[in-house]
């Protein structure tokens, strides 16, 4: 097993080898790591040696490099490969792998390319469905049974059939139009009666999805259910693909980095410390931008109260507490809330619910904080009033943080807005403004007439 360490003596070891231009050695290097440290090594190289060297390696390593490289880092590889070279590595590419590098490719290229490739008959079909779609993931599906063959028969067609097969999960059972009508196991093939049609023993209630089925949908499906294979169907139930694990566990990575960089005010998922300082600016720029006017917003509310905070100087010192305090229960709520949208365990039908659940948590956060920041407040300044204020204030900061942190991504989830992409920054602006402008309320209230 090669650890962090060994890839970094391997990378210097390849790198060396190739400034002794000693090609072979390079190449025996490479082709002794598995596929995923083939593919962290490969990425390390200046572009113009990682297209002399993809095709000196096995076709088979350098399809499982293709594969291991993220979308847009295969694309540039691939683009730089002679039209042979592309070919003959696609040709070892799975089908789905295949048509998504394909599809991402220029169209003239990609052309070409495909009329050289030995198995295009089943990358063809794969390209014709949305990358974001169930059936923009599925893979032909490579072992199918008909329902009225026998045991044995279907013994001998996975027997053909198998050796050439990256995995079988499920065998998947259609009838003459190639409508799904069932699922056995191979466990169930082997171990029934010789003479046993498909059709005696195989499951008929099958889980399956359409085609233009929402990719994340997909992957949650397959959660759900513990699904290392998922049917792909039209709308007549003719099975035209299978999604397999490592697909959907591909899905949900992407999903998860994807609002994570959103939730940071990055929307593009593809910005990385490799990407350059003037991509970053043009990506964070805008967020940052928007953040300073929706501030602007506080600003204006603090504007209404300069009488009171200058005749109670004061209280400016509570601000961090108050406005601070509110805006991480804000956060809090609003990453509970955008990863139950994701996930599909909160909606708009039970967004009551967690919206109540949200308040509770908040008025129970409010008052033991409230509490304590009173308490802070009284022995610090040793004014009760103060003290009172400032609790006052922070417990309602509380509650609202709940409700703003539950309603804006549930909003935007309705109105088709990825609720990762702006929540924070209208989060932090409405506990923010929320926070000063009870905060300064109730002291103007309570507190200016007494001093």
């Amino acid at each position: 097993m090669f650890d962090i360490t060994n890839i970094e003596e391997i990378l210097e070891n390849v790198r060396q080898a190739l400034t002794d231009e000693d090609w072979d050695r390079a190449v025996e290097l490479v082709e002794a790591l598995r596929p995923p440290d083939q593919a962290d090594v490969f990425e390390e190289l200046p572009p113009d040696t990682q297209s002399q060297l993809l095709p000196l390696l096995n076709p088979e390593d350098s399809a499982n490099i293709l594969e291991e490289l993220d979308d847009e880092n295969a694309i540039e590889v691939a683009e730089r490969l002679e039209t042979d070279d592309l070919s003959r590595i696609i040709n070892e590419m799975e089908p789905d792998e295949a048509a998504d590098l394909l599809g991402d490719m220029a169209p003239d290229m990609a052309a070409i390319a495909l009329s050289s490739i030995e198995d295009a008959a089943d990358i063809l079909p794969l390209l014709e469905y949305h990358d974001d779609t169930a059936g923009g993931l599925m893979t032909s599906a490579e072992v199918v049974l008909h329902k009225d063959i026998s045991a044995a028969e279907a013994i001998s067609h996975i027997r053909t059939v198998l050796p050439d097969a990256e995995t079988v999960y499920y065998l998947f059972v259609v009838d003459d139009e190639v409508k799904l009508v069932g699922v056995v196991s191979l466990l169930q093939v082997v171990m029934a009666d010789s003479h046993s049609r498909i059709i005696e023993f195989m499951n008929p209630e099958v889980i399956s999805i359409n085609f233009d089925t929402d990719k994340e949908d997909t992957a949650r499906l397959m959660a759900r259910y513990d699904l290392l294979a998922l049917p792909v169907i039209d709308d007549e139930n003719h099975l035209l693909g299978v999604i397999t694990h490592d697909d959907m566990v591909a899905v949900l990575e992407e999903e998860e980095t994807e609002d994570i960089y959103r939730l940071g005010g990055v929307p593009d998922e593809r910005i990385s410390i490799a990407v350059s300082p003037g991509s970053q600016l043009r990506s964070r720029l805008p967020w940052l931008v928007l953040n300073l006017g929706t501030a602007m917003i506080s600003v204006v509310v603090l504007s209404f109260f300069e009488d009171t905070i200058a005749q109670l100087a004061v209280l400016a010192i509570f601000f961090p507490i108050v406005a601070g305090v509110s805006g991480s229960a804000g956060t809090q709520t609003l990453t509970i809330t955008v990863r139950g949208l994701a996930l599909g365990e909160v909606s708009p039908r039970n967004g009551l619910a967690a919206l109540t659940r949200e308040l509770l948590i908040g008025l129970a956060n409010g008052l033991v904080l409230g509490i304590l920041v009173g308490l802070i407040a009284l022995v610090w300044k040793g004014t009760p009033l103060l003290g009172l204020v400032v609790g006052v204030a922070t417990l309602l900061n509380l509650i609202a943080a709940g409700f703003a942190g539950v309603i804006v991504p549930l909003g935007m989830y309705i109105v088709k807005i990825d609720p990762a992409l702006a929540s924070p920054v209208l989060v932090t602006t409405i506990t923010d403004t929320l926070g000063y402008l009870i905060y300064l309320t109730i002291a103007t209230v309570v507190l200016i007439g007494l001093f």
